[in-house]
């Protein structure tokens, strides 16, 4: 299985998910670890993802081997994360076949009914 972190900012968030991921899973699980920015890819580089790349064209390529997209719900909002999170990432994202497993942390003005 092949799993696709993704994160921007400083990376916090999907450090916390790979380490996790790392914990709980068979040492087998590939987990690809795309950052909006170097320093999200490199922090979850070192929570022992498999590989790591950054920025659009990244994400546009890697994203379709993954079996799940992890990450909070901004993934999907495009210019969300300060900007760092492009509508073309967004689009990507939020178009792969990939089963998408979201946090439900988004911009400060979206609400989420139900959390």
């Amino acid at each position: 299985m092949k799993i696709a972190v993704i994160d921007g900012m400083g990376g916090s968030i999907g450090h916390q998910l790979v380490l996790e991921l790392r914990r709980n899973l068979p040492e087998d699980t590939e987990i690809i670890a795309l950052g909006a920015n170097a320093i999200a890819t490199g922090n979850m580089m070192k929570a022992r993802a498999n590989r790591g790349a950054t920025g659009e064209n990244a994400v546009r390529v890697c994203i379709g081997e993954a079996d799940v997209i992890m990450g909070s719900l901004s993934i999907l909002i495009p210019n969300s994360m300060m900007g760092e999170l492009t509508p073309g990432m967004a689009e990507a994202i939020a178009s792969a076949r990939g089963r998408k497993i979201l946090l439900p942390l988004t911009n400060p003005r979206i609400d989420i009914m139900g959390t």
